[in-house]
């Protein structure tokens, strides 16, 4: 799996910073509606504090939080907007099918359905080892500072 944008790239397109960033790579991109990210969940995420105190359990919210900024990635390459806020609008249809542990990978697969009107709706997905994790619809909106 070759990496297409690495974390240094990927600071250099989002405008988040650690510890909220939640995509460590890119694998796939065609910069036009398709992008594959990695999120590698580690044991000291501050998360795990408290979600939950001997039965870490990745939060769904972060979840769909890593599948947003995957999108936001392909939205600013689309755009030409490295560095700015694609603006999480809503979601829908959001099914978590998996527990995501310490340990595993996470796969986010973003596939672009449509933009218009300087809005985007993506469908993403995320599995591990495979294996269906989260599923979502998101809506994005103007990109600010």
């Amino acid at each position: 799996m070759a990496t297409i944008y690495d974390s240094k790239d990927i600071l250099g397109i989002l405008p988040h910073r650690h510890p909220f960033i939640m995509v460590d790579r890119i694998v796939e991109c065609n910069d036009k509606d398709w992008i594959v990210g990695i999120k590698c969940v580690a044991a000291n995420e501050p998360c795990f504090q408290g979600h939950f105190p001997g039965m870490p359990i990745f939060p769904g919210v972060l979840q769909l939080e890593a599948m947003a900024q995957t999108a936001g990635i392909l939205l600013n390459k689309l755009l030409g907007a490295e560095g700015k806020v694609a603006f999480y609008l809503g979601v829908d249809q959001a099914k978590f099918r998996r527990m995501v542990l310490p340990g595993d990978q996470m796969r986010m697969e973003i596939k672009l359905l449509r933009f218009r009107m300087g809005m985007a709706k993506v469908q993403g997905r995320t599995l591990v080892d495979g294996e269906l994790a989260c599923e979502a619809e998101m809506l994005f909106g103007g990109g600010g500072k």
